[in-house]
């Protein structure tokens, strides 16, 4: 009898698995289908444009609509590759693999990936105390500040700082981004790092709502944490936690 239990709630276990998986599946086709249209039609558009401009002395109108689909290609890919980290995520397809670079360095460079998304006016200023080497997993923190400065210019206004802290006491790293953005409720806050959740004040914007979910499951794989702060109208600071592995810090 108890192996017939067994069984059944094994059973159901699995069901409920499947079933989840339907219904992530389902989202996920819901939610390319959604947000790929914006950046595809723009580009399409874009295309047709250019082709009203063949003469030399209409460069800069050429020049803003490939400036366009550009824009709206690397929006596209940066969807795909949500979409994909989470696949990658959920199977289990994941795991850090600690190097060591240069903090600042590191830094730099991904400053210069988001260098488009900047609003007019918007300002990204770098505040890193620390000089020597770190030893983590560069490419998901390379990948965990891209999402959170994406995060912070798309909900910023023009004109706007964006600020980012480094620095590394005892034996991790502590990084934080501010924005003074449209800041997210309280009630909100509570649902941030669920998958597909959207807050109220940016449901205007267009996002997946998997952004700082994947950056939640990054930083279990570092052994991080991530804690957010915000006052809705004021802005958002989030600040992530990642331990060192073998006293590599130093």
């Amino acid at each position: 009898m108890e192996q017939l239990e067994q069984r059944q709630a094994e059973l159901a276990q699995a069901l409920a698995a499947e079933r989840e998986l339907g219904e992530l599946k389902s989202r996920f086709v819901s939610m390319a289908s959604h947000e790929f249209r914006t950046p595809l039609t723009a580009v399409l558009t874009s295309a047709a444009l250019i082709g009203k401009y063949p003469g030399t002395d209409q460069q800069a109108q050429r020049a803003r609509h490939l400036g366009r689909i550009e824009a709206s290609v690397n929006h596209l890919n940066a969807i795909l590759e949500e979409f994909l980290s989470v696949g990658r995520i959920e199977e289990g397809m994941m795991a850090a693999q600690a190097t060591t670079f240069d903090l600042a360095a590191l830094l730099t460079e991904t400053l210069a990936d988001v260098e488009s998304l900047r609003k007019p006016g918007q300002t990204i200023v770098q505040l890193v105390e620390w000089d020597g080497p770190v030893h983590l997993d560069a490419s998901l923190l390379r990948k965990i500040l891209v999402n959170l400065l994406s995060n912070a210019l798309k909900y910023s206004g023009d004109n706007a700082v964006v600020t980012v802290r480094a620095n590394c006491p005892g034996q991790q790293l502590v990084l934080s981004v501010e924005d003074q953005g449209v800041g997210i409720s309280e009630e909100d806050q509570t649902h941030l790092f669920e998958r597909f959740f959207r807050a109220r004040s940016v449901s205007t914007v267009p996002g997946t709502g998997l952004g700082l979910y994947i950056i939640a499951k990054y930083l279990e794989l570092m052994g991080g944490t991530i804690a957010l702060r915000s006052t809705l109208g004021q802005g958002t600071t989030v600040t992530v936690t990642i331990p060192y592995e073998n006293d590599s810090a130093h």
